[in-house]
């Protein structure tokens, strides 16, 4: 073979002359002609093998250059072909590569066919790719209609593919390199190959998962490239453009770059990719857009991956957390935490490790406070996942859970999210015990560190008192020791005695070892005082040691080099004595007693140092979860989700003050939010409703124990919420459900061992089984009745009331509806027992009797037949008790006595009755009263409904059907008939009822009756009826009394409204608020006039009268049954208010209101009139506190222009300085707009006189600092003169600024002087504007918001309470002139209505 293959780098050079024995295309062949050339060179595959491409190279090429024009046929077996030809290649090769004699011909012919066959396949990949993708685009899937042929064939597509692959990786896998001269192969041929990989993976469709068999191919043929074939470096390059183009590649690529560091081991590949994106500025990552996002995909998934092959190249990612994309920094935070899950964890970190994690940790701390949202939300997921894992240092956990803690209150959702899922999982994998509080450790942790100072001190005071130093010593000693050193060295007679009995020791010494052993033992002789056996020691030692450095200076002896000599020895062996001291052998059982102290200590303060974490940790939690449960109500529905999960997690590990957070999401269950009410029911079901235990009375009475503990000292409202989620699971078919009801009754009963507190909450629990099977309480009346009723109820009137609350519970009112009522007779036991235990407590002082009374006679109303002839002997049995009371005692109440006898007449003789007891008879006969209306309008109106309607069906049926034609002729007659009588019956009924009311409730002959002159007495004699619980009972009996008839509440509103205003208790005025609102409702029209009364009650002095009277006033406003007036501005007084919660209160008000179409915004100017009045003396700081609140409701453009031209126009009624400033506050908080800007200028003359006040001037100011803010340069201009305008006429006046130019104009205007000064003339645009707008708000209501001339008021007489004088009781109650008009009636609904309702 005399030519060589090279490969093209574009398709058309191969037809093209080349080089010197270059391969050439010698024959294109035409379309049409291709099949029979594709079939020679099948036959020709069969019958000479792979190497049969080098003859018919053309006919493939011939392929290539017309494959958009060929068919779809032949270029399918081109394919084919070439697929058999690199797999016959991958086949053969290897006996080649084995054989020893193989000739280079042989060597040539083999490399051109590879070469050959490789681009041949490669190419027409690329492009049946390309037509794919198009086929694919052009054909839209799901559009039902039929596909054309080319879409059918390439529906295989994805096989081939994976075919051509698999033949690719094949050959290249083998070792062909050896083909080429010096294994050198040539880049084109490399490029060749995986510039069909990077085609394959540029598919949109190659991160699915039906592609994956194509992805992993192409993963693993890159693989080989990179490893045999040196395609490192352009690898990583690709992988960093095709991150930048293609959004679904980053999964991929990461998946790539993992397999090419494991499987194949190029863990260069890493440090390649991850150095390139390093090294991006953050410049490039701006301009780049989803790149960045690509890049932060990759890196986070590569990661997840390999994050121990990421780490040695960690340092060049973490400059991008410096840098200015979030997304970057995200990723980098991500791979923070991976590495720190897999690869730094554990115990057996070595010091460089453990650096490391510390200052990951560090990093992932910092940006808990980036400046992006998103950042600071995923490192605290990243965090979860560490704490999630245990990978968390012990040291750290208070720390990360402050800042966790500190994240709550971020002002992101998805962080504040976040920080709640952390908790969640600190609380989950903490190491401390989270069931104790923080007040609980406190005195064990005090006892502990007091038991640990104990033994410090005890192990100090074993050491040496005081250490005194060597030095120290030899000045002491120096003195004495000169002397003696004097005295050895001139020797007396007298001594030598003494020489000969010192030999012995001096011979000894002479037998010391060394020099230093010679020192030790003179310096011992010094410190026990022996100096003559030092000094006589130390003379021998130098003839013995002459060479010794210690003792060389006494060479020359004198005392000067002796004491030297000394000195040396004795200042420099503490070291040596110590040293000796050590070598010597400790006692075995002291040293056992110093190991064993040593022990216990370090044990100690482990303990102590276990305490203070564990501590410092439960007052975190505790920290947390008072602010997780304040998030339960808030609007966000995904937080109020994790709120409520979190309180779960909490409970669930039994955390200590857990119960709270349960408690307060209960309420969530009647939310509006179908999320957040299955989260709770959910909650519940999960934490009270699936039971843990062996058999199935364990789980009964876990059951019944947790929800019991939850039912404790609930209130009424947290006993219905729980009532909707308990009646779920007794209305189920579950088969605990009847063991439970066991278990309920045997605790109400007292068969077992059970306090107060769960007796009740087994029989309310009860209660809510019957809402499921009324059976459950109806079977049982008589157990009920003898067990809370019975001759003890005296003893606990809680639990009675509780029963009673059960009782009820058997009166659906809407499954009765349908049939006749269930009522019980008169003399059944259960109304005996409660008209017996009602009587008897009346004369009892029981604090818990009223609570009782209440549910009672709702009871008695619900159950008995005729319940007013019931409660009538009741009244007379309760009056009875009392005035018998009295008797035992001596004293004759005479009032009483006539009030029995149903006299009106009143005396003023007689003793006082226990005003506790009188109060509770008038409780009841209050009572009565209210359930007796409740009762004609709901159960006697709806009796009388349904008997109607049984006759009028025993009507039709008596009269038969009528024929079918006459029956179709007159239907729609009938029906309006029919609809009119109906009408007709049902006013018939409502006006039998307002007749009995108006008329027979409170005759003579009606016990009731009895009981009025004896309220209205109390209420309007509170100098001598001066008992607060007195006064409050006859106050609310008094309104329910008055909700019978509009007579009655005509007849003593004034009475109620004085009560209101003038007592001197804060509970009679709060409930005398209710109550009144209460008559609100039921009596609009009489009550509209006195509204200000109410409204006055805002500004009461006690807080807990102004809560309530702000709570009454939303209802009844929110609610459209009192019109909103400018008496609003008392409630917008109360958002300054000094009680934060009345100030909620108030906020919330207008937060309502606000929803209202323009509700705040026709009701701005005129706040603004009443706040802004002198006599009011508000403030400016509180004035401008309320204007910012409520100017933020006013959102849309021609609202803010309105209010601009009414709030100018009250410059020229307002009459002090202050009333300017305010106006001017109050134009300064709008959200100016280009429109009201217009308008402002407009209104030019109203405010300019004013400029001159700093006051006014200063706003003003301010608003064309807003608007200049992204103003257009036009307008910005127009705004620049507005100002010079503005400061011109504020420091010079308005006459010296405005009178050239009006002096300029008068004479074009030819004498309009007078009304060029009165008002500025408008645009042209500007006065068409104006005429189409007349019957606008703002000009129809301009003379509205003039402010009027004070009135001369005739000064009110001064209403006084009685005293205990002789006075007429009545003079306190209001006189007639003080009385309020009717001036607006309200529209009520019809009668018929409300008693449907």
């Amino acid at each position: 073979m005399s030519w060589d293959f090279f490969v093209p780098v574009c398709v058309g050079d191969l037809v093209k002359t080349g080089g010197i024995n270059q391969y050439v295309v010698q024959d294109v062949v035409s379309p049409k002609q291709l099949p029979p050339y594709i079939s020679k060179f099948k036959a020709a595959l069969r019958s000479q093998g792979p190497l049969c491409i080098l003859e018919h190279f053309d006919t493939g090429y011939s392929v290539l250059q017309h494959c958009n024009s060929v068919e779809l046929a032949v270029k399918e077996d081109a394919l084919e072909l070439l697929v058999q030809v690199v797999s016959g290649l991958a086949a053969t090769l290897p006996s080649l590569f084995v054989s020893t004699s193989v000739s280079a011909a042989e060597r040539k012919e083999n490399l051109n066919a590879v070469k050959m066959s490789v681009y041949l396949l490669c190419k027409l990949t690329e492009s049946l790719e390309s037509e794919s993708y198009r086929q694919s685009i052009i054909t839209a899937p799901g559009k039902g209609g039929k596909k054309g042929k080319g879409g059918e064939g390439f529906l295989q597509w994805d096989s081939e593919r994976e075919t051509v692959l698999q033949a690719l990786v094949q050959l290249l896998q083998l070792d062909i390199r050896s083909l080429w001269n010096l294994s050198l192969v040539e880049e084109e041929f490399i490029s060749c190959v995986t510039c069909c990989c990077y085609k394959l993976i540029e598919n949109p469709t190659i991160s699915h998962v039906k592609s994956k068999p194509t992805r992993e191919g192409i993963i693993h043929l890159l693989g080989v490239l990179i490893k045999k074939y040196n395609h490192l470096l352009g690898a990583s390059v690709k992988v960093i453009q095709l991150l930048q183009h293609f959004e679904q590649l980053p999964s991929v690529f990461a998946q790539a770059v993992s397999v090419w560091s494991t499987e194949y081991g190029i863990r260069a590949i890493i440090g390649e990719v991850i150095r390139e994106i390093g090294q991006k500025s953050s410049e490039e990552l701006a301009r780049e857009g989803s790149g960045v996002k690509a890049f932060a995909s990759f890196l986070s998934e590569l990661g997840t991956l390999v994050p121990e092959l990421m780490m040695p190249n960690i340092s060049v990612l973490i400059t991008h957390l410096e840098g200015e994309s979030h997304t970057m920094r995200v990723a980098v935070c991500e791979v923070l935490g991976e590495i720190l899950v897999r690869v730094l964890c554990g115990d057996g970190l070595d010091e460089s490790g453990k650096a490391d994690r510390d200052r990951f940790f560090d990093t992932l701390q910092e940006h808990l406070h980036d400046t992006h949202s998103h950042v600071r939300a995923r490192v605290l997921q990243v965090y979860t996942r560490i704490v999630n894992s245990k990978a968390l240092p012990l040291c750290r956990y208070s720390e990360v859970m402050e800042l966790a803690v500190g994240r709550l209150m971020d002002k992101s959702i998805n962080a504040v999210k976040s920080a709640i899922q952390l908790l969640a999982a600190f609380i989950a994998h903490n190491p401390y015990s989270c069931k104790l509080s923080s007040a609980d450790l406190k005195n064990p942790l005090e006892k502990e560190t007091a038991k640990l100072r104990e033994m410090k001190e005890k192990v100090e005071g074993k050491a040496p008192v005081a250490v005194i130093k060597a030095s120290e010593l030899w000045a002491a000693m120096e003195p004495e020791l000169l002397v003696t050193v004097r005295t050895e060295l001139e020797p007396t007679s007298e001594d030598e005695k003494e020489e000969e009995e010192d030999n012995r020791d001096v011979e000894e010494d002479k037998e010391e070892e060394d020099d230093r052993a010679t020192a030790v033992k003179i310096a011992q002789y010094l410190r026990v005082n022996k100096y003559r056996n030092a000094v006589r020691l130390c003379v021998r030692a130098h003839s013995c040691f002459p060479e010794s450095e210690m003792f060389a200076s006494l060479s020359t002896l004198n005392p000067e080099t002796l004491m030297d000599t000394l000195a040396l020895i004795f200042k420099g062996s503490d070291d040596d004595t110590s040293e000796l001291s050590q070598n010597l052998p400790p006692t075995p059982q002291k040293e056992g007693e110093k190991e064993g102290e040593e022990g216990e200590l370090k044990k100690q303060e482990m303990l102590v140092q276990y305490l203070r974490d564990t501590e410092t940790f439960a007052l975190q939690v505790e920290r947390a979860i008072s602010v997780i449960n304040s998030m339960l109500y808030w609007k966000t529905t995904s937080v109020v989700q994790e709120a409520v999960q979190f309180c779960v997690t909490v409970c669930e590990f039994s955390v200590a003050n857990s119960v709270s957070g349960v408690r307060k999401m209960l309420p969530l269950v009647w939310s509006t939010d179908a999320a957040i009410k299955d989260a709770v029911v959910n909650a519940y079901r999960r934490l009270y409703l699936n039971p843990h235990g062996d058999t199935i009375r364990m789980k009964a009475q876990t059951l019944v124990d947790s929800l019991s503990e939850l039912m404790v000292d609930a209130s009424l409202g947290t006993i219905q919420c729980l009532e909707e989620i308990v009646q779920e699971f007794f209305g189920s078919t579950s088969n605990l459900q009847s063991t439970v009801v066991q278990v309920l009754w045997e605790r109400f009963t007292g068969k077992r061992d059970t306090d107060n507190l769960h007796r009740r909450a087994a029989v309310l629990l009860l209660g809510m089984a019957t809402r499921a099977e009324r059976e459950v309480v109806l079977s049982n009346l008589d157990t009920l009745c003898s067990v809370a009723l019975g001759e003890k109820v005296t003893e606990d009137f809680l639990l009675a009331r509780d029963t009673v609350l059960t009782i009820c519970s058997i009166t659906d009112h809407v499954r009765q509806s349908k049939g006749a009522p269930f009522r019980l007779p008169q003399d059944h036991q259960l109304f005996t027992c409660l008209t017996q235990a009602l009587a008897e407590g009346v004369v009892m002082e029981d604090p818990y009797w009223q609570s009782f009374m209440e549910q009672a006679v709702r009871l008695i109303y619900f159950l008995a037949e005729s319940p007013d002839q019931l409660c009538s002997r009741l009244l007379q049995r309760s009056a009875r008790l009392l005035i018998d009371q009295v008797a035992e005692g001596g004293e004759v109440n005479k009032d009483a006595s006539q009030m029995q006898d149903g006299s009106q007449d009143s005396t003023e003789q007689g003793e006082q009755v226990n005003c506790v007891c009188l109060a509770q008879l008038l409780a009841l006969c209050g009572c009565v009263a209210f359930w007796q209306v409740s009762h004609l309008e709901r159960s006697v109106s709806a009796e009388l409904r349904r008997r109607r309607g049984e006759t009028e069906e025993r009507e039709e049926k008596e009269k038969g059907p009528s024929s079918k034609a006459k029956q179709a002729a007159n239907e729609s007659a009938m029906e309006e008939e029919l609809g009119l009588m109906g009408a007709s019956a049902e006013d018939t009924e409502a006006e039998l009822i307002r007749k009995i009311c108006e008329t027979e409730l409170l005759a003579e002959e009606n016990q009731l009756s009895a009981f009025l002159p004896l309220l209205v007495r109390v209420c309007s004699s509170p100098g001598r009826y001066s008992h607060p619980q007195l006064t409050t009972a006859a106050c609310l009996a008094l309104s329910q009394f008055m909700m019978i008839s509009p007579s009655a509440c005509e007849e003593n509103i004034r009475l109620m409204f004085t009560v209101l205003e003038r007592s001197a208790f804060p509970v009679v005025r709060a409930n005398a608020i209710i109550a009144l609102g209460d008559l609100t409702v039921r009596f609009p029209n009489i009550l509209e006039p006195w509204t200000q009364n109410l409204y006055a009650r805002l500004s009461d002095e006690v807080p807990s009268v102004r809560q309530t009277a702000v709570t009454v006033l939303t209802q009844l406003v929110l609610k459209d049954v009192l019109k909103v007036k400018g008496q609003v501005s008392e409630v917008a007084v109360l958002l300054i208010d000094p009680e934060p919660h009345i100030t909620s209160l108030a906020l919330n008000f207008f937060n309502e209101l606000a929803s209202k179409d323009n509700a705040i915004y026709n009701l701005l100017p005129d706040i603004i009139s009443r706040l802004s009045d002198p006599e009011r003396g508000m403030t400016s700081e509180d004035f401008n506190t309320i204007m910012k609140q409520l100017f933020s409701y006013i959102t849309k453009e021609r609202q803010t222009e309105s209010l601009v031209e009414k709030l100018c126009q009250r410059f020229r009624t307002a009459k002090t300085e202050r009333q300017w400033c305010d106006l001017a506050m109050s134009l300064s908080l709008l959200s100016m707009c280009e429109r009201g800007f217009k308008r402002l200028q407009e209104c030019w003359e109203c405010y300019s006189d004013k400029l001159t006040e700093p006051g006014v001037y200063q706003p003003l100011l301010s608003i064309t600092a807003k608007l200049r803010r992204g103003a257009k340069p036009q307008f910005k201009a127009q705004v620049d003169e507005f100002e010079k305008r503005l400061t011109a006429v504020h420091t010079r006046g308005l006459e010296n600024v405005e009178s050239p130019e009006m002096d300029a104009e008068n004479p074009k205007e030819g004498g309009s002087s007078d009304k060029t000064i009165m008002r500025t003339p408008l645009p042209a645009r500007g006065r068409q504007r104006a005429k189409r707008a007349k019957p606008s708000a703002s000009s129809r209501g301009d003379d509205s918001f003039v402010t009027p001339q004070r009135s001369r008021r005739s000064k009110k007489p001064v209403i006084t309470f009685s005293s205990d004088e002789e006075e007429d009781e009545e003079d306190a109650v209001m006189e007639e002139n003080e009385t309020p008009k009717v001036t607006t009636p309200i529209a009520r609904t019809s009668r018929r209505a409300r008693l449907r309702n």
